[in-house]
């Protein structure tokens, strides 16, 4: 008599998810912890709104009607010539906060813990950068809320209107890989909020976010008209409609064809300084 084995049930294998699935997934989840984060601590978002306010009144009435802009010194003429400058340092200033927030989950160990996960190498990175775009997005709308009732109108269709804010995130989100690699390579998250402000202010004030170009001395202008910033600034005024009458693009490319420049100069910045910081978040130790 034979006597016959039953087979061993086959246990199925878990198919191993792909990589880019993967660091999607990772990404969000890391996105979402620091969007509750935010969210538990309101302040953060309160005080990152009050700069950005007091610079929309300031320079709306301090130096409005004082700035020839296209040949006119009406206040009306500046605030909307200003705006984009406004809306565009505000984005960039965020490069501060996802510096300081990156430095202060070094400094208490989270990112170690973080490393020694089974997760995608630059989740913590990405999902960190993610959550402060959504953050920018939301002090976008209110500041716009804000300089509607001062006085800022656009003059362009919607798409156009959407696509300048669109442009403005994006350089946001490039300029926070920037923040990214700074907090990774400093210590202290007061160190990090200094190291990413300290450059931000030379090239936000020597661009035409606030002052045409034409009277800068001409090195200073040169500077001002190949400026990532300055790109994404007259992109942003050419989208909303906001340039004078009588006003005159310089002849640099850049501010010939600011979308385009805008658009590479924020593509170039996310590929060269991701990959800097990736690299950074593998080595650095807390």
């Amino acid at each position: 008599m034979t006597t016959v084995t039953p087979a061993a049930p086959r246990v199925g294998v878990p198919k191993r998810r792909g990589a880019i699935s993967q660091s999607v997934r990772d990404s969000l989840t890391v996105a979402q912890r620091n969007l509750i984060r935010m969210l538990r601590i309101p302040e953060m978002v309160i005080f990152g709104l009050i700069q950005p306010i007091m610079f929309v009144v300031l320079f709306s009435y301090v130096f409005g009607g004082s700035i020839n802009v296209g040949g006119s010194t009406s206040s009306a003429a500046y605030r909307e010539f200003l705006m984009a400058g406004i809306f565009a340092q505000t984005v960039t200033f965020a490069t501060a906060g996802a510096g300081a927030g990156i430095a202060d989950d070094m400094h208490r160990g989270l990112i170690d813990r973080f490393r020694s996960l089974p997760m995608a190498r630059g989740a913590v990175l990405t999902g960190r950068t993610l959550a402060d775009m959504v953050q920018t997005a939301l002090t976008l709308v209110v500041l716009a809320v804000v300089a509607f009732l001062v006085g800022w109108r656009t003059h362009e269709n919607l798409g156009k209107v959407v696509a300048g804010f669109a442009l403005l995130l994006l350089l946001g989100y490039a300029f926070s890989w920037i923040g990214a690699l700074i907090g990774l390579s400093v210590r202290t998250p007061e160190a990090a909020t200094s190291g990413g402000l300290i450059w931000l202010f030379p090239l936000t004030f020597i661009s035409n976010a606030f002052v045409p170009s034409d009277n800068m001395p001409t090195f200073l202008r040169h500077i001002a008209e190949w400026n990532p910033f300055s790109a994404t600034v007259q992109a942003a005024r050419e989208l909303f409609g906001n340039l004078p009458p009588n006003y005159t693009a310089p002849d640099a490319w850049p501010m010939q064809h600011p979308v385009w420049a805008s658009l590479i100069w924020s593509v170039l910045i996310i590929v060269a300084f991701r990959t800097l910081a990736v690299r950074k978040y593998r080595s650095a130790t807390a």
